[in-house]
């Protein structure tokens, strides 16, 4: 997943740099957009004031003591007419136009409802993620002692969210829940649980799932988590880490002068009512959705875009997209993020109005440090290439560009 700068990660980067990508993205949007609220010369969504939700005075509590919060989320209404067969991913299409790229994410506040989404590719995420699970085990998922209590709750959570909002798969049950159409059955009430619960969450969504855990020194540290589908990073790299370790090991560009402080004020403020959403994207040049093997194995010391191959051909080239929420958990106070990642080719998405045109346009807006970080070097010239000719065939076909505000508003 990618925040800080909607990306992957830079070339000459060490796999345990990568710690970057996953909790160093996840906030440094947060905090960049509490900053650096733009407008660029093209159409935009406003993105709402992130030190809002926690901005009725400062916390009192001491650092790492939560006092559990009786707020209860409320009754998610059925998805209308889901069908795990039929119905479509979402197709967020989170770029801008340039001139300028500005590094704010287009943060919106989340309807409860739209906590989790699962469309029909829901049963090959299943399939995928319960075979990574039995290989790869406590490489991908795992719960730190202090964190169970959060990785329990994020369970019943789930347990609880999904029969109200899919009815048609999920049931619940006196000691847990069902799939229906996967025919599992999960207890969450016996102890010692049979699995990891971020384990048996994983099973549940087709996101990933991470919790931030503040300790007594008022840091977050990422403590539980289940990466089955990150694509470009590891989550043996990273737990354990605290939040600002993540982004220094990752060389984030003005962490330390910009971000910082305002990511830690923050997390301290956020409340269990306010969730948010925010979409990213980035290319990949390879089919992969679990692991991008053109940065390197997923076992090797060292991962880099330089391995890349360059200039692949267009049919190598994904579009891979990520939806996550932030939201506090009340009873722990853990902090909880999910990931969402969408992948789709290049060649499918610029069938779409307007796409090529506005991703080429964007991509071209990246500065070189963006550009680095991005990869943009291995692919930027046949990307552009197609992007560009498919733009010109839209134009010709009698699209007017003018119109796009009234047709397609970001970031769809």
């Amino acid at each position: 997943m990618s925040l800080a700068l909607q990306g992957t990660i830079p070339a000459n980067i060490p796999l345990k740099a990568v710690g970057a990508f996953l909790v160093l993205n996840i906030c440094a949007w947060l905090v960049i957009a509490i900053s650096r609220r733009r407008t660029s010369n093209k159409t935009r969504s406003s993105s709402p004031d992130l030190e809002k939700p926690g901005a009725k005075g400062k916390p009192t509590r001491p650092p790492g003591e939560w006092t559990p919060s009786d707020f209860k989320r409320p009754p998610a209404a059925p998805y209308p007419d889901w069908d795990v067969h039929s119905t479509k991913p979402i197709p967020y299409r989170p770029f801008r136009y340039g001139p300028k790229y500005f590094i704010t994410m287009g943060l919106r506040s989340m309807k409860w409802d739209e906590w989790i989404e699962l469309d029909n590719h829901y049963l090959k995420y299943h399939g995928d993620k319960a075979r990574r699970i039995k290989e790869r085990g406590s490489k991908c998922c795992r719960t730190a002692p202090e964190a169970m209590d959060a990785a329990i709750e994020l369970l019943e959570e789930l347990c609880a969210y999904l029969p109200e909002r899919y009815p048609s798969m999920f049931t619940k049950t006196p000691t847990g829940i069902t799939n229906t159409v996967t025919n599992e059955t999960f207890n969450i009430t016996q102890r010692p649980l049979p699995e990891d619960p971020m384990a048996t969450a994983a099973r549940l969504v087709q996101d990933d799932l991470a919790i931030m855990i503040e300790r007594p020194d008022g840091e977050y540290y990422l403590l539980a988590g289940a990466i089955l589908l990150a694509g470009f990073w590891r989550l043996s790299d990273k737990f354990g880490m605290r939040l600002s370790e993540i982004h220094t090991s990752g060389d984030v560009p003005g962490y330390k002068s910009k971000l910082e402080k305002g990511m830690k004020n923050f997390f301290t403020r956020l409340r269990p009512e306010d969730p948010v959403l925010r979409n990213n994207y980035f290319i990949q040049v390879d089919d992969e959705l679990a692991w991008s093997p053109s940065i390197g194995s997923e076992d090797g010391e060292n991962v880099s875009w330089n391995t890349a191959e360059k200039n692949r051909a267009i049919e190598k080239h994904f579009f891979r997209s990520e939806r996550q929420s932030l939201r506090r958990l009340p009873r722990s106070g853990g902090v909880v993020f999910t990931i969402r990642t969408y992948f789709v080719p290049i060649v499918e998405i610029v069938k779409e109005d307007y796409v090529p045109g506005r991703l080429a346009d964007a991509i071209r807006s990246w500065g070189d440090d963006v550009g680095v970080y991005k990869g943009r070097e291995k692919y930027q010239d046949v990307l552009l290439e197609f992007l560009d000719r498919k733009h010109k065939e839209q134009v010709e076909g009698g699209l007017d560009v003018e119109k796009e505000e009234e047709v397609r508003k970001y970031p769809f």
